[in-house]
Formats: structure tokens, C-alpha cells, sequence
């Protein structure tokens, strides 16, 4: 199943119960152990609440800019916005004299207010007539979905407000077929238009975003690229830059033989192995036959273990077919071209958790222990994923009870059969009891906001913004949330 190095040798034993230990920043580590902080937030923002972590983020972007500049290539790193709907991660971006990346005129209308300049601002996804004609004179770079955007611009941009745009690709050999992008083998007609509308579109260069972590598929997408800069310049125009997307991977786990060792054991139990696993027929998307289980589960990227940087710098530097071994950094470098890339998970990448308390615990009718928590399943990751790492149980009475682990499922607060938060059976210490703590790790990237639930009238959880400062946690509502310039203070202190 795993295609990387195993970060952890732990030795498993029989006796120990199935767990997928989580890793934890170090940040929001100590800020759990500080129960009188953790406490002082839980009652004055309650709960459910989503908490963020602009000092995470900011170590994040740093991380990714240390490869970059290793690497000598004249970059843009665009935060992709959608991630993440918080004021606090995009107001520290642009505090942080990063670049972002909208795709929407509300998240372009959160961009400006954070304090972005249209020089620095991107605007990619689908994009309907309406959008396209806002977006015209505003000044911002424009990356082109398809060839009806891009001739519907070409007839709303002037020549006294020429639009940059980037052409997003599509289609290259050997990857998965996209709704994005222009196919590769159809962008001469997209060139052809660019070349008669110079006077009113500005090509910039050409883009490409693979929703996979395969370096030898982005390797692919890069030479095309280069071939089809080739094909533009044949009609004189300049580009200046090839986008290379997002995609940068997370890393969830702690323990990465202890995750194999908990997937095995959930594979046997859909066999019937061993100990059922799973609530009801749910296969996470494995394809089982009388003992077989065949197929990718909708987990598979929580087994991954190498960090975003560390998949950057091999990305750069990876040899490319037909360039005398030189990487994409160099090629790029060679011929004047800046890299731009638009990471959102690994910039969000541990920036943020989700506090949620639990309501009740029942046994159903089967046995199965379900523990009913004041949040939905939406609350905390997308409808069609299954967060497999283990939450954090707290207890709200303290002392912690006295307890062997106990295997239960977690049930979300709608009344809908299929808002349980874990449809595999987790190990808690101690029976939970109502009023008890549940801290779910690493929910920023996506996993808060993608899919949130407002059925039943449940108001959303809120968002809260944390801070180390001054040798204390302080707690700020995300919309009132304002990171103070590196230069007085940095946002990257050390950890407690």
C-alpha cells in the first residue's frame, strides 16, 4: 500500500489494541498539555470550535521557501486559498509577502481585504461570464481554464487594461483524464487566439495541477510544457512562467508501521479474518470478494510519509526526460521561467484541530459503542474521506478515570445514518463520558471547511486563532484575528 519509507520501526504486539497514532505539531502539542489554556478557550468559545495556528502555517511556508531558494530558481508561491476559509491563514500570508491563489469572487474579496495587491493575486478554477468580466482592469493574473474563458476574455479585456493570463494544460500521457485544463494536443487554437489578442491578453505562461503525488507524472506535465513553450514563443509570444499546481502532500501519522498494522487488521475484519472493524458494509472503497480485498481505499493518503518540502525539493531536482538529466528547477532557471506553485494543504498542513465534546455514549444493537459527539462527520473531513488517525480524548471532569481501552465509533449530532464521524472502530483509554473532550488533529487543510454541515439549524463550529506569545496562548476570534509584521516580532517562534 505504501509507497514511501516508513518514518516509524515501532514493534507491535498482539496484545496491544489496533491504533493509528496521529502526529501532532509541536506548537499544538504543548498548547493540549496547557489544560488551564485548553480550558480558558473550551469555555469561552465552547464547543464544537475549529482551532488555527498562523505560527504552524507561517513555519510551513517557510519550509517550502528554504527549498526554493536552494534550488536558485526565481519562484511565487500562491496560497490556495480554498483550503481554508479562515481570515487568520490568509491575513498571515499576506503578511508574510507571500502570493495567493482565489477561485471565487468571494475568496478574491477576502484576498484584497487581507491585505493582497492585485500583483499578487491569481485567480484559477472555472469561471462563469459574470466573474470574467469583474476581473478585467482589476489587474490580477488570470489562469485560464478553457478555451471558452479564454476567448470570452480576449472580447471583454482592452487594450487600456490588458489581462494577464497563465493557460492551465491538460491531458498528458499517462495521467488520469481532468475537468481542468486545455487538452495539451488542442492548445495551438488557445496560442493562435493569444497571438491575435497581444494587444488585450498578457501571456505570462503555462499551467498544470495533477491531483496526485506521482513525481514521475509532474515530470511528465513539466516536459510537455516545455515543448509546448516552444510552440509559443513560434508565434512570438514571451512567456515568463510555468505553474506547477499544488498537491504537496501531508503528513498525518506518527507511526507508520503501526498504521499497516492497524489497515491489515481492518482488511481481515471485512474478510472475516478477524474482529469486524468497520460500521455496517462499509469497504472504504475496497473491492471485497469472499477473502479477497482488492483496490485503493479513500484513506490511501493518510499512509503517506513524506513531507511536503522533502517532495518539493525532489519534484525541482528529479532528472527530465530529454534534458540532459537537469530537473525542472534548472530547466526553468535555463530559460527564464519563474516557478510558481499553488500549495494549500501543506501550507495548512497541522495549522489547525477541532475541539468537539461528547454528548452521550450508547451500545447499539449489535454492541458496537457509539460515542455521540456535539459536531458532524462534515465538521471535520470531506464527505467522501475517512480520517484515519486517532482523535485525542481529554477528559472534561478532570482527574482522567481509570479505564482499559475501550473500541468505539464516533456519531455525529444529525439525524442521518450516515453522519458517523468514524466508520472504523477507534481505541479510546477510558470509556468516554459526556462532557469529556475529543481533539481531532490537522483538520485545516480542507477537512473544516470543505463540506460543512448547517442541516437541523446547527450553527457552524467556530474558528479561533492561537497564538504563543509572550510565553502564553492567547485565543482571538478568526475575523478579528491580525498577525503583527515579521519585522517586529516573528510568526515562527521558538516552540514552548
Amino acid at each position: 500500500m505504501r509507497q514511501t519509507t516508513p518514518i516509524s520501526g515501532t514493534r507491535i504486539t498482539a496484545a496491544e489494541p489496533p491504533a493509528l497514532p496521529a502526529r501532532w505539531d509541536p506548537l499544538v502539542r504543548d498548547f493540549l498539555a496547557d489544560r488551564t489554556a485548553l480550558d480558558r478557550v473550551a469555555g469561552r468559545f465552547g464547543t464544537p470550535v475549529h482551532l488555527l495556528f498562523p505560527q504552524v502555517f507561517a513555519r510551513n511556508l517557510a519550509r517550502l521557501t528554504a527549498v526554493l531558494d536552494a534550488a536558485r530558481v526565481g519562484y511565487r508561491i500562491c496560497y490556495a486559498h480554498k483550503v481554508n476559509r479562515s481570515a487568520a491563514l490568509v491575513r498571515t500570508a499576506a503578511t508574510l509577502g507571500t502570493f495567493v491563489d482565489v477561485a471565487s469572487a468571494g475568496e478574491l474579496d477576502s484576498a484584497r481585504q487581507a491585505g493582497f495587491t492585485p500583483d499578487r493575486i491569481e485567480v484559477t478554477g472555472p469561471k462563469g461570464e459574470a466573474f470574467l468580466r469583474s476581473l478585467v482592469g482589476s489587474g490580477v493574473t488570470v489562469n485560464i481554464d478553457n478555451q471558452w474563458e479564454l476567448e470570452t476574455l480576449a472580447g471583454l479585456a482592452g487594450p487600456d487594461s490588458p489581462v494577464p493570463v497563465l493557460l492551465r494544460i491538460s491531458g498528458f500521457p499517462d495521467s488520469r483524464p481532468s475537468r481542468f485544463g486545455i487538452p495539451a494536443g488542442s492548445v495551438d487554437r488557445a496560442l493562435d487566439v493569444l497571438a491575435n489578442s497581444r494587444d488585450r491578453l498578457v501571456f505570462r505562461g503555462l499551467a498544470f495541477h495533477l491531483d496526485t503525488g506521482d513525481i514521475a507524472e509532474r515530470l511528465g506535465a513539466a516536459k510537455t510544457c516545455f515543448t509546448l513553450f516552444e510552440q509559443a514563443c513560434a508565434r512570438d509570444l514571451l512567456p515568463s512562467v510555468l505553474n506547477i499546481g499544488g498537491g504537496l502532500r501531508q503528513v498525518f501519522t506518527a507511526d507508520a508501521c503501526r498504521f499497516d498494522d492497524y489497515v491489515h487488521r481492518l482488511r481481515d475484519g471485512l474478510t472475516g479474518r478477524g474482529p469486524r472493524m468497520s460500521w455496517g458494509g462499509d469497504t472504504f472503497g475496497y473491492q471485497v470478494d469472499g477473502t479477497s480485498v482488492r483496490g485503493t481505499p479513500v484513506f490511501h493518503k493518510y499512509a503517506n510519509t513524506v513531507a511536503a518540502d522533502v517532495m518539493l525539493a525532489e519534484l525541482l531536482t528529479a532528472p527530465l526526460d530529454g534534458h540532459g538529466g537537469r530537473g525542472i528547477g534548472r530547466v526553468a532557471a535555463d530559460n527564464l521561467l519563474e516557478i510558481w506553485l499553488e500549495p494549500g494543504k501543506s501550507l495548512a498542513d497541522h495549522a489547525g484541530i477541532t475541539l468537539a465534546r461528547v454528548e452521550f455514549v450508547k451500545e447499539s444493537a449489535d454492541g458496537s459503542v457509539l460515542v455521540h459527539l456535539d459536531l458532524s462527520r462534515d465538521s471535520v473531513t470531506p464527505a467522501d474521506q475517512e480520517v484515519m488517525v486517532d482523535p485525542l480524548l481529554l477528559p472534561g471532569h478532570p482527574p482522567t478515570p481509570p479505564g482499559d481501552p475501550v473500541g468505539v465509533y464516533l456519531a455525529g449530532r444529525l439525524c442521518l445514518e450516515r453522519d458517523l464521524i468514524t466508520a472504523h472502530k477507534i481505541w479510546l483509554p477510558w470509556r468516554p463520558r459526556p462532557g469529556d473532550l475529543v481533539v481531532f488533529p490537522n483538520t485545516a487543510a480542507y477537512h473544516s471547511d470543505l463540506s460543512a454541515a448547517a442541516a437541523a439549524m446547527h450553527p457552524p463550529a467556530a474558528k479561533v486563532a492561537i497564538e504563543f506569545r509572550d510565553g502564553t496562548y492567547r485565543a482571538t476570534p478568526d475575523a478579528g484575528f491580525h498577525p503583527r509584521p515579521p519585522g517586529r516580532e516573528s510568526l515562527t517562534p521558538e516552540v514552548p
